[in-house]
């Protein structure tokens, strides 16, 4: 690996373990600064370290508390960029307001374009991110944006399972391509659920099921998990089904207050989940769960953004 002497990486206050976990990969320090808020909630930054003419990372998830993570962040941009940074890459392993990529109900905004466009006006000269909740936002920057995924991390964690007859579950059509994929990475049928949401309250009732699940282990997979009520509601339907076993797979633990008593409540063998932000709000208490790191994920890619390589070539 090259020298790193014209790269820093540095992170707010969202998810400084995942950070600090990117930075060893790299065999490179953590760079050097201060994020807080003062008194009136406003947020402070200072770099401590020089980055005249260097190549900047900032990684920030934005994470609970949505809102001050944003601030964060855009404050980061905006100070690397004052101390004549050489290039700023946004590292945002969860890109929030991403289900706002649409009006889909009359006088609303369309938030994930609003947040694009803060990202740019505040410097970045590029975005790295993590399986988007839609794709379409990438259209929203007029920046390079380099969406990563962690669904063939999850794919290989289920093929060394061993599963005897596993069968990938989409918990919605909107999800089903990106669990055909899974589908096929395991050499194994899809099966999808079709759910219904009603209003703007997150929730949402799974209503039948396309496939066929008796005696087989069944493997839901989504790019993230807020409440937990859609997928209780597919575990509940499978096992009526005749489900042998049931694993529920997600990329963004989101996961709220509520989420952490469904989960434990609900009939499953097991929850898998990445580490692309903390568990804010709580921990399970009954549901067995496996956290894989994304670390050397994005290190390899911010190594590769780095010296001019492929991302893509990743997944290949």
């Amino acid at each position: 690996m090259q020298s790193f002497s014209d790269i820093a990486i540095f992170s707010g206050n969202a998810h400084q373990e995942l950070a600090s976990a990117v930075c060893k990969h790299l065999e490179m320090p953590l760079g050097e600064s201060e994020v807080f808020q003062f008194s009136n909630e406003e947020v402070f930054v200072r770099i401590l370290d020089n980055i005249r003419e260097k190549d900047v990372f900032l990684i920030q998830p934005i994470v609970s508390p949505v809102n001050t993570r944003l601030m964060e962040l855009l404050i980061m941009i905006d100070a690397a960029k004052r101390a004549s940074a050489g290039r700023i890459t946004a590292v945002v392993p969860y890109y929030a307001y991403g289900r706002s990529d649409k009006k889909d109900q009359p006088r609303v905004p369309i938030s994930g374009r609003l947040v694009a466009n803060f990202l740019e006006v505040a410097g970045a000269d590029r975005v790295l991110t993590l399986d988007l909740h839609a794709g379409q936002i990438q259209g929203f920057f007029n920046i390079p944006v380099d969406e990563l995924t962690a669904f063939p991390m999850l794919s290989d964690y289920f093929r060394g399972l061993n599963l005897e007859k596993p069968i990938v579950v989409a918990t919605d059509v909107g999800g089903a391509k990106r669990a055909r994929d899974v589908a096929e990475r395991l050499g194994c049928d899809l099966a999808i659920i079709d759910k219904r949401r009603t209003g703007n309250d997150e929730q949402a009732e799974a209503l039948s099921l396309i496939g066929e699940v008796e005696n087989h282990d069944c493997i839901i997979v989504d790019d993230e998990i807020l409440t937990g009520g859609t997928v209780a509601s597919a575990v509940d339907l499978m096992r009526g089904r005749g489900a042998r076993s049931v694993y529920v797979a997600c990329v963004h633990p989101v996961f709220s207050n509520k989420a952490f008593d469904v989960l434990d409540n609900t009939n499953i063998d097991q929850l898998i989940f990445t580490d692309s932000l903390p568990l804010v709000f709580g921990s399970f208490n009954n549901v067995n769960t496996s956290k894989l790191s994304i670390a050397s994920l994005l290190g390899d890619a911010i190594h590769r953004i780095h010296t001019g390589g492929s991302v893509g070539a990743l997944f290949r």
